[in-house]
This record gives structure tokens, C-alpha cells and sequence, in this order.
């Protein structure tokens, strides 16, 4: 499968407004600048859109980070 962390970058950079941004699966809201609630409804919206998924609020609201989001993805993606 690719590389969905590189595949996000350039998402998070153009939601977050932040060019140099360096996402790693360990990136949260609590530690990446201007990630807040209504970016963090972008970046779902961003990346559902891009990857043809849906997320439910249910596991949404079990994501710590970006590492527990690419692992959804996976799941997600391998079931397509």
C-alpha cells in the first residue's frame, strides 16, 4: 500500500495553512499549530474526499493522532 502519511502531508499543509508543515504519525491537534475544531472538520472532509472514505463520528472521536488515523485508513481502504 503507499505511503498514506506522504499522501496526507500536502492535505494538512493546504488545511492547516502551513507550507512547511511536517506531519508524523505521532501529530495531534495538541501539537501542530492552528489544528483546531474547525480545521480538524476540514482535514476530515479533506481526506474523506481524497480517498474515498467515510469516517463515522463514532471512530472520529476514538483518534489520538495522525498514527491512529492512517491505521483507519488502512483498514478502510484494504475493504474497498
Amino acid at each position: 500500500m503507499s505511503d498514506i502519511l506522504a499522501e496526507l502531508q500536502p492535505i494538512f499543509r493546504d488545511v492547516l495553512d502551513d507550507p512547511a508543515l511536517q506531519i508524523t504519525r505521532q501529530s495531534s491537534a495538541a501539537t501542530v499549530a492552528n489544528w483546531d475544531s474547525l480545521a480538524h472538520i476540514n482535514l476530515v472532509s479533506a481526506i474523506e474526499q481524497e480517498f474515498h472514505i467515510r469516517f463515522s463520528l463514532s471512530e472520529l472521536a476514538e483518534l489520538k493522532n495522525v498514527g491512529d488515523m492512517i491505521d483507519l485508513m488502512e483498514q478502510k481502504l484494504a475493504a474497498k
